[in-house]
Order: C-alpha cells, then structure tokens, then sequence
C-alpha cells in the first residue's frame, strides 16, 4: 500500500507537469507531490522493508537499489521545478547553474544506482537518467559562462559554453537513443519539450554574444580544457518530506495483531499427496433369482 501510494504521488506529479501551459500553483503542486513521493519511499526503504518476511526480489520494486532510485530521482524531478521558476524570475546566473549542476548529479547517481541490475528491466530508465544528466549538465555550463562573463573572464566564458554545447549535442543524440529503447512505462519526448528547446537557443546567442565580445574588447585566449564546475547550491535543493503512516486503532490488540502473524500460522499439510486407500474387491452375493420377482430374460 505505502509503495503504491508513493508511486500515485510521483504519477500525479509527472501528469500536472505535461501540461503545456502549467500554472504556478500547479507547478508548487507538482514539487510538493515529489518530495512527498521521496519521503514515502525513504520511509518504506529504512522502517518497512526490512521486516518482510520474504526478501524483495533483485531489481523489482521493492529491492533497495530500485527503492534509492526512486527517492533519488523524485528529488531531482522536484529540483527541475526549481530551476525552471529561478530561470522565470531571473535569478543570478551562478545559483541556477549551481542548482542544475546538482541535479545533473542526482540524475547521475539514479543511473549509478540502476547499472547493477538487469538491463532488461532499467535499460529504459538508465538512457533517461543519461539524458536527463547531459541536458542539466549542458544547463550548468551554459548558466556558468554566464557567470564568467559578468566577472570579465570572457576566454574563459567561450570554453564553459563550448562545453554546454557538447552536453546538449549528447543530449540531443540520448533523446533519440531513448526513443527507440523498449521497456516498460510511457516515453516521454523531451526533446520537444518547451524547456529543452529554450536552453539550445539560449545557447547560442550566449555564445555568439561572448565570441562577438572577446574579438572586440576582451581579446583573451580560449582555455583548451573547459573550467571545473565546483558549484554547490545554497538554496532550492530539494530535500524529501518526512512520511509516518497514521497511528494504528486501538482495535488492533495484541491477540488480534497474533491472527495475522504469517510466522505462526499452522504447517499446511494440504500439498502433501495423500496415501489413497486400498480398494478391498468386494464379493457379488449368491441371490437365485425367483419366479415372482417380476423380471423375465426371453
């Protein structure tokens, strides 16, 4: 019940956020949702899991790898509200790419998390994570060059946007990879998203805006590696909410709670082959047929 509930939680979410033109409150409703989603699964994974009787099986829902992806991967989807309301309201250039750079790690780490189990199941899920890690990656850099624009290091500003152009390139090329992967769950076209196609037109007038400047005021050389993103967020990063199922009645007494305990229930013996009893050849009895008996052979 607790999984499915968590699972409503993320599905609600995921439905309020494919709507084209989302509204404020529904877009609070949809981080909201997420984390509670994150806190249901971190509470079953610490508290419930570990008293089932019979072990989760490898890489189904309730095995701890799938259940750290989950809470994981709320956490990032609700970081992507953040981001998408602090680039709305034109927040500093460095907090938002701090915020993507962390969710970029996020998605990384969902992906870490699913590359033990069995691609036959999470093949579908890992190019998503890919995906999502190069596109927040590629929001990163682009924010960060920004960043180095404003501070005059304009050489250094090109190679951050170069490198954001490489991570979109990636993600662009995953988007098609993920497609085409069979596996279960609906596939999402992020690359029609509003959000994706904002970021490469932004991109590139960035881009072109700090080539423009270099060649006629800064005139500074263009770092062969790109920069080093040591970027941590002070602000917006999502944390899950803390779930507790409600108290339990007062109905439920110790003998009632004892009815229930799997542990103590009786052998059944109903699968063993019962022994069949021998059939003993029963005697025909010596009856002489008699002549007022009412019955004739002719």
């Amino acid at each position: 019940m607790g999984f499915n509930l968590g699972l409503w939680y993320s599905k609600y979410a995921s439905r309020l956020a494919g709507k084209e033109d989302i509204t404020e409150d529904e877009a609070k409703e949809v981080h909201r949702s997420l984390k509670i989603a994150a806190g249901i699964f971190s509470h079953l994974k610490e508290g419930h899991i570990p008293k089932l009787i019979t072990p989760a099986e490898k890489g189904r829902d309730l095995e701890s790898r799938v259940i750290d992806a989950y809470v994981i991967q709320c956490q990032a989807e609700a970081q992507e509200v953040t981001i998408a309301r602090a680039i709305e309201l034109k927040h500093n250039p460095g907090l938002i790419a701090a915020l993507a750079y962390e969710t970029a790690n996020f998605y990384q780490r969902v992906d870490h998390t699913l590359s033990s189990l069995d691609p036959v199941y999470i093949a579908k899920w890992r190019s998503y994570t890919q995906l999502k890690m190069c596109f927040y990656m590629a929001y990163a850099f682009c924010y960060h060059g920004q960043t180095l624009l404003a501070s005059d290091k304009c050489g250094e500003a090109i190679r951050s946007l170069q490198e954001s152009e490489k991570f979109y390139g990636k993600a662009e090329a995953l988007c098609k990879e993920y497609g085409q992967t069979k596996g279960p769950g609906t596939t999402a076209k992020p690359s029609g998203h509003l959000f994706f196609r904002k970021l490469g037109a932004q991109l590139k007038n960035t881009l072109e805006k700090c080539q423009r400047e270099n060649g006629f005021i800064y005139f500074q050389k263009v770092p062969p590696e790109a920069p080093e993103l040591e970027l941590k967020a002070n602000y917006g990063l999502v944390q899950p909410v803390p779930f507790e199922f409600p108290a339990m009645s007062p109905q439920w007494t110790p003998e009632v709670l004892a009815g229930f305990d799997l542990t103590k229930r009786p052998k059944d013996d109903s699968a063993k082959p019962k022994k069949e009893e021998e059939v003993k050849p029963m005697k025909e009895p010596d009856i002489k047929p008699q002549k007022d008996s009412g019955c004739q052979i002719s």
